[in-house]
């Protein structure tokens, strides 16, 4: 097969970009001017936090893709912790993150 000619990359690109933006306009045009069942919304409210512990749980408790609780090799994964109990009793993005910058690097520092 040869490489594709500058025409045949225009095309692709334009269709790719086509099949990434429809899966997402396409709920936001049809579902706009309806309202959902009560049901339904109170299970969408779960999906953000869903996806981020789906994202986080796994590179916490594998980060070398087995499971590995040591502090010493995994200090992330035992500063999440406390940094979890910050996001819950403050709600605040910038204390949580604050805070987690500032546990690792005082962990790293006493492991170092």
């Amino acid at each position: 097969m040869s490489d594709p000619g500058p025409s045949e990359m225009i095309l692709l690109i334009f269709l790719m970009s086509v099949v990434t933006y429809l899966p997402r306009v396409l709920p936001v045009l049809l579902l706009s001017r309806r309202r959902l069942p009560a049901a339904v919304e109170r299970w969408l409210s779960y999906v953000p936090v869903s996806v981020l512990a789906a994202l986080l749980i796994p590179s916490l408790v594998a980060p070398q893709g087995t499971l590995d609780f040591t502090v010493t090799s995994n200090p992330a994964l035992w500063v999440s912790v406390p940094v979890f109990a910050v996001a819950i009793l403050t709600r605040n993005l910038f204390a949580t993150v604050l805070s987690g910058m500032f546990m690792i690097a005082f962990l790293r520092f006493l492991l170092s």
